[in-house]
């Protein structure tokens, strides 16, 4: 298969964001709007940067690759907004900005002088965006949340993990960039809507929030039963629908199995699965003819499917009972990392970055006429300070140089974090 050659979108060109975002709920927003054409502007505290630089960095002054996977496509300005200077600066910046985006602690981008009061007074077509833990009104709109926390109080934790044990936390980041994206949305129907109306909007989304929207169907069931939506395993959450589960697939790894599903909409699922094993003498049996019965026999009825699939690997069983009825191959990071296809589509591309060469990371998903977006490397701090207010505000060489003598902002912070660490 021939490579695909990915492509900038350019669908947001000429839209200019102010991003004031760090770790993931807000990057992650700000991050699809880069990718999707517009100028994305990190502002950052020369003094370290975004926190996500450094949340788990094994090597001095060496950005991390988390840090990596939600900041391409973006330009940096290191500046202190804390100066009189600084501070003046950004109010500049927002002047020429559509977005505005944060998710600081709670209070924190108001104790700076920035808050939407403020900006949208200065710049009254301002898009401002901000993502809290907790939504205001609530008794805990000051508290501090991270993606776990969110999922905690939002009532993910509570559905995810096995029926007779304790919650667990679902490996992906809801609480983060499940509540970016909704975010991302957000931002884009008021970017359409303004160009009617001239007037900008004020956003906001927390993620205890944002969680409610990705467990609708256990809503339903708690509505239908009047009792809170049960833990299911890897069953869906109503548990009455067997054969549905993961089964285990030879050689016998952590992750060498396959998920079968049969759905309850369709009652030939259940004798085609016999015949893609090899058990068509099952078909007509009293004790899994019907769904009731299956629910009985569950025991039984997972006994003989795992007979089959233990003796085989996941993709070959992918293969064989896919072919009859969904089923997926349990694939894990190093697998997807390192299958080419998924390179050869460029879902996966491949950046060069000073601190990671061929570093492989996962972009936007959809494809643009066949293409997908191209992804550019994460910005070094303080990497775009002088071609930023050059681009934005117009300034002269002589007027940056001023800016940089005075320490407002920061264009060399890589070469002195890199003297720092020689």
């Amino acid at each position: 298969m021939a490579q695909v050659t990915p492509v900038a979108p350019a669908c947001l060109t000429g839209v200019r964001v102010l991003d004031f975002t760090q770790f993931e709920a807000g990057t992650s927003c700000t991050q699809v709007l880069a990718w999707l054409g517009a100028d994305v502007v990190k502002i950052e505290n020369p003094d370290g940067g975004d926190p996500g630089r450094r949340a788990g960095a094994t090597k001095p002054h060496r950005d991390d690759p988390y840090f990596l996977n939600y900041n391409s496509n973006k330009r940096s300005v290191a500046l202190n907004v804390k100066s009189p200077r600084g501070l003046e600066i950004v109010k500049e910046l927002a002047l020429k900005a559509d977005v505005f985006m944060e998710n600081f602690a709670p209070g924190a981008i108001e104790r700076l002088g920035l808050g939407y009061d403020v900006l949208s007074k200065l710049n009254p077509g301002i898009i401002y965006g901000q993502v809290k833990g907790f939504g205001a009104g609530t008794p805990y709109e000051n508290n501090l949340a991270f993606d776990m926390i969110a999922q905690a109080c939002g009532g993910t934790m509570s559905i995810t993990g096995q029926p007779d044990g304790p919650p667990a936390k679902p490996g992906t980041t809801l609480g983060d960039t499940g509540t970016g994206m909704l975010m991302l949305i957000s931002i884009l129907a008021s970017l359409h809507k303004r160009r009617e109306t001239g007037k900008g909007v004020h956003l906001q989304v927390a993620m205890q929030d944002a969680m409610l929207h990705y467990i609708r169907n256990a809503f339903g069931i708690t509505h239908k039963t009047g009792k809170p939506a049960r833990r299911a395993g890897a069953q869906t959450l109503e548990s009455n629908n067997p054969p549905c589960d993961i089964y285990p697939c030879a050689p016998g790894g952590p992750n060498d199995f396959v998920y079968v599903y049969t759905s309850r909409a369709n009652p030939q699922h259940w004798p085609r699965l016999l015949e893609a094993i090899g058990r068509k003498d099952l078909i007509g049996d009293p004790r899994f003819d019907t769904r009731d019965a299956r629910v009985k026999n569950s025991a039984e009825l997972d006994r003989i499917i795992t007979e089959f699939t233990s003796k085989r690997d996941k993709y070959e069983c992918m293969r064989v009972i896919g072919a009859a009825v969904p089923a997926g191959a349990v694939r894990d990071t190093l697998e997807l990392m390192h299958d080419p296809n998924f390179e050869e589509r460029g879902i996966i591309q491949k950046i060069k970055h000073p601190h990671h060469e061929a570093f492989k990371m996962a972009g936007w998903p959809v494809r643009f006429n066949g293409k997908p977006a191209v992804v550019k490397p994460a910005p070094l701090l303080g990497q775009h300070s002088v071609e930023v207010l050059k681009d934005w505000l117009g300034m002269s060489a002589e007027q940056v140089a001023a800016l940089t003598a005075e320490k407002v902002i920061h264009p060399h912070v890589e070469a002195e974090r890199q003297q720092a660490a020689a």
